[in-house]
């Protein structure tokens, strides 16, 4: 099972589509406090529609307090548009944590800083960033296929 994990997420549209991505993949899913939204608002739960009480979902207070919760920090990717090594590159194993930054500014310096594993998704220099949820939705795709393939199991 994949553990994806949005820091400070601020639109409850965007949260509640990954949370229902989450369900779809049987992936876990980790919020970092504050958020931009009330967690019961109704744009997540429409967005998330009636999948939301299947999702395995825990908050944290602080980014302090949900690495207190990951047992292996190797295996932890930081998504950054920043970053030289696309998740394509990357090897994937089950019970990975990929971690996702604000929609308005990715993650802070001070988070990258932490961790060795950045990881950025290949665009258009067009463009700065994909949407979360889209980004979300390629990195997690790409960790299940090969998850599934090292376990024998076809998708």
């Amino acid at each position: 099972m994949l553990n994806i994990v949005l820091v400070e997420p601020e639109i409850p549209n965007n949260t509640g589509n990954i949370g229902r991505l989450c369900v779809g993949t049987e992936s876990r899913l980790h919020l970092i406090h504050p958020f931009g939204f009330v967690i019961n608002d109704k744009n997540l739960k429409r967005s998330g529609l009636d999948y939301w009480v299947h999702l395995d979902v825990t908050e944290y207070p602080t980014f302090e307090e949900w690495v207190k919760n990951v047992p292996d920090l190797s295996r932890v990717f930081l998504m950054s548009s920043h970053a030289d090594k696309s998740y394509l590159e990357n090897d994937f194993r089950d019970g990975d944590w990929l971690v996702f930054g604000k929609e308005s500014v990715g993650l802070s310096k001070e988070i990258l800083d932490r961790f060795e594993n950045h990881l950025t998704i290949p665009m258009s220099k067009l463009i700065r960033s994909f949407n979360i949820a889209n980004s979300v939705a390629f990195v997690v795709g790409e960790a299940k296929r090969q998850v599934s393939l090292k376990c024998g199991v076809e998708l």
